[in-house]
């Protein structure tokens, strides 16, 4: 199951793109659909036999601490992990996604819809309620979604979809963490039983990125200009079950990069300028796994995959393949040595109707296509480290007081090595005691109105190097803490 950018369990977040100008008509539109259509929902799967339907997610708080007199409260989590090491401090996000259904002829069972996702965040540590898009750090839009899927066509175990989707499969929902499959991009594919096909076209503009440049400049009519450069990925994917309980589940990929040429033009800088065409390969295994002697919801996830060239995955707690880590080989203008190998264990045990244990293990180690392991240039002469090596462990218990009444706690390792640094590391522990208005035992019921405690002790390289956000605002301390008032939704049929 796809679960529909980095959020929990059910929902995503997207950080870039920005929508139109229409925006606020668009949302009031929304508004209008939510309201006429009460039993929203945001799993596409789900989608029901209305015309329209509505799914959301979001959070949204405050937080603080006693600095200064009193501040906004920052991340405890090591610098480029993000969320991995505990996502109790995240800040507001909202996420709102219409389905539109369209009935086939009589008598055929096939699903038809279109999915939009429209979300919102802000570029700072603003909160919400404070912010808006042309404020300094204010709010900012995104469209991560926009697709259309027909399945169950005439009836047999086939879908086709064309456009912008998150296409992806679960993720560590306390480490905010999509791992293994995130093929989330624009492209189209085709399923039919337990294989998945697709193939994405990445394709930007985006000049301040230390990634194989998605664009090049184009001269050829005479005037300089930015022409796209695109990545094509081919993806295949195979479920094999194993057993009632258990299945295995196959990856790979192909990516390759289009050249990008400097014509007619003299330069000793064209060699940041000119790349030749690029390509990378990846593999992945999955074993899943249900506990059936638990209870409902209990199991285990284990994953391994390896990328090389430009596939070589992701980083600051994104796990896309197509976003490549570390410098390329500036003699030959390539990422032909780069890899990236990632580990990751997820597992969730409702043990008895007042206690669910989840935890996880993440482990990650790469490198780019540059000789050196420290720190190399990029090919527009920005520096970056070219191998890191990330390792984190955490779990959290949820103990049901009454159905109204939980508390989360919750306890992280994480540590990182970037090129030849020393290591940085954290522990941090979170309390959280919620209540949940729906009455429901259960670790995925929402909403949660949570009250938010969070401490964590740091090593000696990760206080010094003030590697963490919130060491970067108060200075060097060995102690790290956080308070917050916090409120998070899902709603799905």
């Amino acid at each position: 199951m796809f679960w529909p950018d980095n959020i929990g369990m059910p929902a995503n977040r997207y950080r870039s793109g920005s929508l139109t100008p229409c925006l606020p008509g668009v949302f009031t539109l929304i508004f209008l659909l939510f309201m006429l259509h009460s039993n929203a929902q945001i799993m596409y799967q789900n989608v029901s036999n209305k015309k329209v339907a509505l799914g959301s997610y979001g959070r949204v708080g405050v937080d603080w601490s006693y600095e200064n007199g009193g501040s906004i409260g920052r991340r405890l989590n090591l610098n480029n992990m993000g969320s991995i090491g505990g996502r109790m401090e995240e800040q507001d996000y909202l996420e709102i996604a219409p389905a539109f259904n369209f009935q086939p002829k009589k008598e055929d069972s096939t699903r038809i819809f279109a999915q939009v996702r429209f979300s919102v965040y802000s570029t700072s540590v603003a909160s919400f309620g404070n912010s808006a898009s042309n404020s300094l750090g204010g709010l900012a839009f995104a469209m991560p979604e926009m697709f259309v899927e027909a399945r169950n066509i005439k009836g047999k175990e086939l879908s086709m979809w064309i456009g912008a989707r998150l296409y992806r499969g679960p993720d560590v929902h306390i480490a905010d963490h999509f791992y293994f499959n995130d093929h989330s991009g624009q492209g189209f594919g085709i399923e039919f039983r337990n294989t998945r096909l697709a193939a994405l076209f990445i394709a930007s503009t985006d000049t301040s990125s230390t990634l194989p440049p998605y664009f090049y400049l184009n001269i050829r009519t005479g005037t300089p200009s930015a022409a796209l450069r695109q990545r094509s990925i081919l993806i295949a994917e195979h479920d094999f079950n194993l057993t009632a309980n258990s299945r295995l589940v196959l990856l790979g990929e192909f990516h390759r990069m289009a050249s990008g040429e400097l014509e007619g033009m003299d330069s000793p800088d064209s060699v940041t300028l000119n790349f030749p065409s690029d390509i990378g390969f990846v593999i992945g295994a999955k074993f899943e796994h249900n506990f059936i002697r638990l209870l409902p919801g209990s199991f285990n996830h284990f994953s391994l995959r390896l990328g090389t060239g430009i596939a070589n995955g992701g980083d600051g707690g994104l796990s896309r393949t197509w976003l490549t880590y570390g410098a390329p080989d500036t003699v030959n203008l390539n990422f032909r040595g780069a890899y990236s190998f990632s580990l990751v264990e997820h597992i969730l045990l409702n043990i008895d109707r007042r206690n669910t244990l989840n935890g996880y293990a993440i482990l990650t180690s790469s490198k780019g296509g540059a000789d050196t392991d420290n720190i190399s240039e990029t090919y527009f002469g920005r520096e970056v480290y070219n191998r890191k090596l990330d390792f984190t462990i955490g779990a959290r218990h949820e103990y049901y007081f009454t159905d109204y009444f939980h508390l989360l706690s919750e306890l992280h390792y994480s540590q990182r090595k970037d090129g030849t640094n020393p290591i940085a590391s954290m522990v941090k522990v979170s309390l959280a005691p919620i209540f949940v208005p729906t009455g429901q035992r259960d670790t995925w019921a929402r909403p949660h109105l949570r009250f938010v405690v969070s401490v964590a002790r740091y090593n000696d390289f990760a206080m010094e190097s003030l590697y963490s956000p919130f060491l970067n605002f108060v200075g060097e301390r060995r102690w790290g803490y956080y308070f917050g008032v916090k409120a998070e939704w899902w709603i799905w049929n």
